[in-house]
């Protein structure tokens, strides 16, 4: 038995998930949904340890096992840690998560720090290659793999005056979802994305308040905001066998938006 009461033949032959940004939102929900489904689990954090613990220890209830590694994915050191971490912890990795980003301040790109639009682009597209990469270099030699990466609804409409920065991210995340996956086709890796809309976080509501959130939840045709369990739940679906013919697909969960 492991030190959670995992049977260790059952251990051997559980998917080994590594989850950027999962100590909150749609990391978090992610993290969840993928113990309750069967995964054992890296969780990587920038800052919060103690958010990321809570995470760990209700994914240890679900019966599956984790470690917590502190991370800034923007440094190629620290990205190998993470992996050697997990895979030292837990065995072979077979799915990533790129979930980790941010979105900079809101406002038009004229009125943008060049210092906050190089963390954009560092954390959101730099650590996700970097991410990707090493997972890649892990899965090919195994001939099997998974890779979801978190893109974002802004990609296709763009977020005038407010994340114009940040949206060019996660359009050059679309890209590299339908580039990599046919990249890493033929080697039994698939790649595919979640494009969220906007989604009820704590992320979301620090931006703008409730009349912020409100005025959002009226440009939806579904009329509200999404749920992190939504998105975890389509996350879910793209890493498990039922999906075993998708690669490259982004698949948009934002409400009609």
């Amino acid at each position: 038995m492991t030190s959670n009461g995992t049977d260790s033949k059952d251990a051997a032959t559980r998917p080994v998930t590594v989850v950027t940004g999962g100590s909150r939102g749609i990391g978090a929900a992610t993290c969840l949904r993928l113990a309750a489904d069967g995964h054992d689990l890296a969780v990587g954090y920038v800052r919060d340890a103690a958010a990321a613990e809570a995470v760990a220890k209700e994914v240890r209830a679900a019966g599956a096992r984790c470690v917590t590694v502190q991370v800034d994915i923007a440094a190629e050191a620290d990205v190998e840690r993470l992996f050697d971490t997990a895979e030292e912890r837990l065995g072979p990795i077979t799915g990533l998560v790129n979930n980790a980003g941010v979105t900079g301040s809101p406002g038009r790109l004229a009125d943008q720090d060049s210092a906050d639009l190089r963390q954009v682009v560092e954390v959101n597209l730099l650590g996700t290659l970097l991410c990707s990469r090493r997972a890649a270099r892990l899965m090919a030699g195994r001939g099997s793999g998974v890779i979801v990466n978190i893109s974002s609804g802004t990609a296709t409409y763009g977020a005038p005056g407010e994340f114009v920065h940040y949206a060019a991210t996660k359009a050059a995340i679309d890209a590299l979802t339908v580039g990599l996956s046919k990249e890493l086709g033929p080697d039994g890796i698939r790649v595919n994305a979640v494009s969220p809309g906007v989604i009820d976080t704590d992320m979301n509501s620090a931006l703008g308040g409730t009349d912020r959130v409100r005025r959002l939840a009226e440009e939806i045709p579904l009329r509200r905001l999404g749920r992190s369990e939504e998105i975890a739940a389509a996350v879910s679906w793209l890493m498990s066998l039922d999906a075993s013919y998708a690669n490259g697909a982004v698949l948009r969960v934002a409400g009609g938006r």
